[in-house]
């Protein structure tokens, strides 16, 4: 007898929680903070450590200094960093059984703070790319996460699907609070515990192994 799913949508980040990213995102930031700073975009007292690339962007988008021509020197910064990172970037463990186990239960998409091409091209490497119905890219959102806009883009899509008939998995506090904002229940995978508790990002639950994730999609026996 087929188990009951408690979800007709799940939403997954891709770096570290599909994909075993090799991106230094700490050094694409300390890179994307030196330039803004040496601009005089931010500080040099800037909170850098409470910010992830994504909401250091938009605190200089915020600041009303940051040119264009500024932000795409930026953007090519971050466009390499992904580019060496995302080379050679095998899955997590487990992905593929899992997700050849969920097709046909649940609508799959694929949400991520990357370049839609460049993501479409690493799950298109790694033989996963057909178990989704929809990639959004940071080119289908208004703000990267944690903005909840490209999970909105995606939830659009599905317009008989209620936000809360979703799951999104994800492995950090951005993924958690664009899923919280959206009105989406959050599954952390592999994540820091304490970052989500100091942020108020609530969770379903957290899991280790992707193999888990079946036990929240469906019924018990």
């Amino acid at each position: 007898m087929k188990r009951r799913c408690r979800y007709k949508a799940i939403v997954f980040d891709m770096d570290n929680t599909l994909l075993r990213s090799r991106i230094d995102f700490p050094r694409i930031k300390r890179d994307v903070f030196g330039f803004l700073n040496g601009c005089g975009v931010l500080p040099p007292d800037f909170p850098l450590g409470e910010h992830t690339i994504a909401t250091l962007i938009e605190a200089a988008r915020g600041s009303g200094k940051l040119q264009a021509a500024w932000e795409a020197e930026i953007w090519d910064t971050v466009v390499r960093g992904e580019r060496e990172g995302m080379a050679g970037a095998e899955l997590e463990p487990f992905v593929p059984e899992v997700l050849e186990r969920l097709r046909g239960d649940v609508a799959m998409s694929v949400l991520t703070n990357n370049a839609r091409e460049a993501a479409i091209e690493a799950l298109h490497r790694t033989g996963i790319v057909s178990c989704f119905e929809h990639i959004a890219g940071r080119e289908q959102m208004a703000a990267l996460k944690p903005s909840p806009s490209g999970l909105l883009h995606l939830l659009s899509h599905y317009p008989h699907i209620r936000a809360d008939e979703w799951l999104a998995v994800g492995d950090s506090w951005i993924d958690g609070k664009a899923a919280q904002q959206g009105g989406v229940p959050f599954l952390a995978y592999h994540a820091n515990t304490a970052e989500f508790e100091r942020r108020s990002v609530p969770v379903i639950g957290h899991i280790r192994s992707m193999r888990e994730l079946a036990d929240y999609v469906y019924d018990g026996d």
